[in-house]
């Protein structure tokens, strides 16, 4: 995976706005995609496009740009968090396969600015999706943050928000700004 770059999609990708709860796209199922399809090789380089803009971005899902279908992209290199990663890539029709040790930790979302809230998530997982372009099926075995980062992604695809996944309002929090 390292070695993908959103280079092989031949296509420059463009800025999108993107949806804030309460959107209706934000709490529909993604559908499955063709790969191959031009429009979704698209929508691929504007998802890293638009990821690339937005401080703080480690990952953004077609669902958060108003397109309820199963694609997105990850990119936590740069994250303080973390520790192992793929570098950036764009998964169609993911899913989780293999899932171990759960740990709790703060997740923040672009489609929810103000608010962070603590999720349980496992820590280790093999996320099985197609490459964008070629259709090429690959599992990525990932830990710790990107472990959550692909886990948060793949929950935007099925129309949950982080605030689906924590444990009470006792576990939200006002997002902190820091100058």
């Amino acid at each position: 995976m390292r070695a993908w770059t959103e280079a092989e999609l031949g296509v420059e990708g463009r800025v999108l706005d993107v949806v804030r709860a309460p959107a209706a796209v934000l709490s529909t199922p993604g559908g499955a995609v063709d790969p191959t399809d031009p429009a979704v090789v698209q929508l691929a380089a504007d998802l890293v496009a638009t990821m690339r803009v937005s401080p703080g971005c480690v990952g953004l899902a077609a669902p958060q740009v108003g397109l309820a279908v199963t694609v997105f992209c990850v990119d936590v290199s740069e994250h303080p968090k973390t520790r192992e990663h793929h570098g950036t890539f764009v998964l169609c029709n993911a899913e989780v396969v293999e899932s171990s040790r759960n740990d709790r930790g703060r997740e923040g979302c672009m489609s929810v600015p103000d608010l962070t809230g603590d999720v349980k998530r496992a820590s280790r997982v093999v996320v099985r999706g197609a490459l964008p372009g070629t259709g090429e099926v690959v599992e990525v075995a990932a830990t710790a943050f990107e472990a959550r980062a692909l886990q948060h992604e793949i929950d935007h695809c099925a129309g949950l928000l982080f605030l689906d996944r924590v444990a009470g309002a006792h576990a939200v929090y006002a997002r902190q700004t820091y100058l």
